[in-house]
């Protein structure tokens, strides 16, 4: 499909989960005339309407929401497939004159969108099967060796994930090289000067309150159910939507080895720590992205504005 050139930048938002980057960008899409393009890992998934805090149906009906549950829970999501889809998307809201916001906390997707995606020459063998070993070995090995090899992929990985773990570490030992010097920035979707951006940092204690909080209420509106429909469907263990924060503990819980309260503490304490590592990914990934620490809606939004502004008048002279 042609597209339009650029007319207006993105917004581009980032932050730990629970921090409110749902109401942000609907305010900004209101405000603005925008189109909200999901950034996060699991949301994509339709299966996990609920324990991913997926925006609801009067949420999406108060602006576009691109994105959001369009993968089956059987389907195996990757950074690549989501660039593709959000390139789509980011055309699509260009062709029709609307501002483009991507707002998540998975930053390796913002990331890739910005500076490409990594092309790496094929590893060898061997690196492979030391890099897949090290990983079947327990995930304090895996991080042990990434962390002398590729400290800054040890950082933005979050969790035991086995399939990322393993592909940074077969890249570092196979290649001698951080799989981040293999990103291709001619493949970015958006280019330098095309989007602004902004990092929600608000105090930790907040925000593991409200995560805590936020948990709970996913139990009143059904998460246990959620879980246990995909338990009944025999899916691969290993697959995305069985790592979602939450869906270990309550399988667990299911399966009549823990205690619901336990579960929920667990639930609560995994996603505290998913929480602390999107914050690093911030500190270490996006050093010069502005922060914006206030929790108030309307500081958040006249910030982005103000940014948005900036750039907006330079589109207007070209």
């Amino acid at each position: 499909m042609e597209t339009r050139s650029v007319t207006r930048p993105a917004i581009l938002i980032h932050g730990p989960t629970a921090s409110g980057k749902t109401a942000l960008a609907i305010a900004l899409a209101r405000r603005l005339g925008g189109v909200i393009i999901n950034a996060d890992a699991m949301q994509v998934y339709r299966d996990l309407e609920v324990l991913t805090a997926r925006p609801t149906a009067e949420e999406e009906a108060a602006a576009p929401h691109r994105l959001f549950g369009v993968l089956d829970a059987g389907e195996l999501g990757s950074v690549a497939r989501w660039v593709d889809l959000a390139r789509a998307e980011v055309d699509r809201a260009r062709a029709d004159g609307l501002v483009p916001i991507v707002a998540g906390g998975t930053g390796l997707y913002i990331q890739a969108l910005v500076e490409g995606l990594s092309i790496v020459p094929e590893t060898p063998a061997e690196a492979r099967i030391e890099a897949r070993t090290l990983v079947a070995a327990g995930e304090d090995a895996a991080r042990s060796r990434l962390r002398e090899l590729d400290p800054a992929a040890n950082s933005r990985i979050a969790g035991y994930d086995r399939q990322r773990l393993a592909r940074a570490l077969e890249v570092a030992i196979g290649h001698g090289r951080p799989l981040s010097e293999f990103r291709d920035r001619s493949s970015a979707v958006l280019k330098p000067g095309e989007w602004v951006c902004a990092a929600l940092t608000p105090r930790r204690t907040d925000l593991y309150r409200r995560i805590d909080a936020r948990a709970r209420s996913m139990l009143d509106r059904g998460a246990l159910e959620e879980v246990n429909r995909l338990r009944a469907r025999g899916l691969a263990p290993d697959l995305p939507v069985l790592k979602a924060h939450g869906a270990p503990a309550f399988i667990e819980h299911l399966e009549g080895r823990i205690t619901l309260e336990q579960a929920l503490d667990l639930a609560c304490r995994d996603t505290r720590r998913y929480a602390k590592r999107q914050m690093t990914w911030i500190a270490h990934q996006f050093t010069f992205w502005p922060r914006i620490p206030s929790d108030d809606l309307d500081v958040r939004v006249r910030v982005i504005i103000a940014l948005f502004n900036a750039v907006d008048r330079g589109f207007a002279k070209r």
